[in-house]
């Protein structure tokens, strides 16, 4: 052993962090404008792993980076998860399960081609979908099961098919998002806009005066108009005469009347046209009798409180037109729940901005703190979660363990945001930085613990053809659901990667999916295809081991 590698070994912490940086490194590398980003961690994971059997990582540490990610991630997705079973939800749960049968028919095809034992073929079944929860249940299923009882080795066959199927099952779908996207030249800003109702996602907002010279709608409110006409824009300030003052609801509008119109550029100027001619004069540059300010939101009783519910014109007398979210801007409508670390921008009497900044909190300091009693709180709720035992006809048991238990109860815990005193949610930049923290860790992890067996494994006699095998199933779930989702059910592409991501249960392709659509889609669509993904394999891997014939 080379010292090196000897130091290696007796410093996990030094080598975790080695791999992490020269993975960093490469994954920051563009051609053409595309990289592997943070994926890349786990590529030199790999190649670590793949020098000596005794490199490897404490397996705690590992599951400490899976538990931080998931839970993270269902931090920042659960009122969308929720809200997308609104609309079509089911439906695309259901194309994951039909998915994923197709991929263990397969498999079950091509353990009678190859000869796969039933043990092999289950453990190439999750190793190709990179499902660790659904491997660990097929140990146990073949350990208390004849033959399994007439061998103990058998116990390890289906970590043959599982080591030599993952690197693939992590490669397959990274590829087919690469392609894919290039195949449909798909736009991911534009793919966002078809989903801006449900989820948040970056959009260009910008604000125009308008002169009302349509006497159709002069004496109208302005909540009337809104509604009748489906503008999805906001009003501020109103010049009537030499009168300036805020735009409301009740506001109504006179021939020559200035007011600006907040938006996005196509939805504005539809509206500017529809009421008269865009005026010379910017309303929202003066500041003579209204100032306007940016805040943070650091106040915990503000957490998940509808911006209408907040009664700031009354109050205040003031008005809240956008609020920024990590790098979104979203337009500030009455139904908008307010997170912390949001940015609100108001506009009010000048008096009154001081109060309105306190009102919010305006504490960046206090945004930096993470509540570790609420943030602990929800893990330990989670993992003991993964810890019941789920019963299935015919014997099968199963847990959603360290990765689904966090992410579900996380999920719940993020729609409810706060119970009582206690805030569930975490600020945006928080939320991201232990999502980076616990992503990296495990992609490091996973590469080290997977790269030695992997090289040997496929050295060995049938290495290769567990090799083939995987690939057919890697790449042939990604092109499913990506072919299905956007070509038959028009989801965004974004979303897609995501549910891709779930599917194969691998943050590697979360990574990557999230480093191309630069939004939060793929999350949204991982949160909501995990839990049917999870449960589908678990019980699809353990019916292969059960039913195929043990030795061909």
């Amino acid at each position: 052993m080379s010292p090196l590698i000897d130091l290696l070994v007796k410093h996990p912490l030094l080598l975790l962090f080695l791999v992490s940086t020269i993975g960093y490194l490469i994954g920051e590398i563009r051609i053409k404008g595309t990289g592997l980003g943070i994926a890349a961690v786990l590529f030199i994971g790999l190649a670590f792993g793949a020098l000596n059997p005794a490199l490897t990582l404490p397996p705690e540490l590992i599951s400490l980076g899976l538990v931080l990610f998931v839970y993270s991630v269902g931090l920042s997705s659960g009122p969308g998860f929720f809200a997308s079973f609104s609309r079509n939800g089911l439906r695309d749960n259901i194309m994951v399960a039909g998915v994923l049968i197709v991929a263990a028919l397969i498999v079950v095809a091509q353990s009678y081609m190859f000869g796969f034992k039933s043990s092999v073929a289950a453990g190439l079944y999750t190793g190709a979908l990179t499902n660790t929860p659904a491997l660990a249940q097929v140990i146990t299923f073949v350990s208390m099961t004849p033959p399994a009882l007439a061998a103990a080795s058998v116990a390890a066959e289906p970590v043959v098919g599982y080591s030599v199927a993952y690197p693939i099952g992590v490669l397959g779908p990274i590829f087919a998002i690469f392609i894919m996207q290039r195949v449909w030249r798909i736009n991911y800003k534009q793919d966002a806009d078809q989903v801006r109702d449900m989820f948040p996602v970056e959009q260009e907002l910008y604000n125009r005066t308008v002169r009302v010279t349509n006497p159709a709608f002069v004496g109208r409110r302005l909540r009337d108009m809104s509604g009748r006409q489906a503008w999805r824009v906001l009003f501020g300030r109103l010049r009537h005469g030499d009168t300036i003052e805020l735009a409301s609801g009740d506001s109504q509008l006179q021939l020559g009347d200035l007011v600006s119109v907040i938006g996005t550029p196509e939805d504005v100027d539809g509206v500017v046209g529809t009421l008269g001619q865009p005026a010379a004069e910017p309303l929202e540059l003066d500041r003579s009798d209204y100032d306007f300010r940016r805040v943070f939101v650091s106040q915990p009783e503000l957490v998940g409180r509808k911006l209408a519910d907040l009664d700031l014109p009354h109050r205040f007398g003031a008005i809240v037109t956008r609020v920024r979210r990590g790098d979104i801007e979203l337009l500030a409508f009455g139904d908008l729940r307010l997170e912390l670390g949001d940015r609100v921008r108001f506009v009010a009497p000048r008096s009154q901005v001081k109060l309105l900044s306190e009102f919010f909190g305006d504490s960046y300091k206090k945004l930096s703190e993470i509540n570790l009693g609420s943030f602990g709180l929800g893990v330990t709720i989670g993992l003991l979660v993964g810890l019941i035992p789920l019963h299935l006809p015919g014997g099968i048991e199963f847990r959603l363990g360290e990765a689904g238990g966090p992410l579900i109860v996380a999920l719940i815990l993020s729609a409810l945001r706060r119970s009582g005193p206690i805030v569930w949610t975490l600020p945006y930049s928080a939320n991201l930085t232990i999502r980076q923290i616990g992503l990296t860790v495990l992609l490091a992890g996973i590469g080290i613990r997977s790269g030695y067996t992997f090289f040997s494994t496929l050295t060995q006699e049938g290495g290769l053809s567990i090799l083939l095998a995987g690939a057919v199933v890697s790449l042939t779930t990604p092109f499913l659901v990506l072919l299905i989702g956007y070509r038959w059910f028009k989801l965004p592409f974004g979303v897609l990667t995501g549910i891709v991501s779930a599917v194969h249960t691998q943050p590697a392709v979360q990574a990557t999916a999230i480093n191309q659509a630069r939004n939060d889609l793929p999350n949204h669509g991982y949160a909501l295809a995990f839990p049917m993904a999870t449960i589908t394999k678990i019980l699809l891997a353990q019916l292969i081991a059960a039913f195929l014939p043990y030795v061909r």
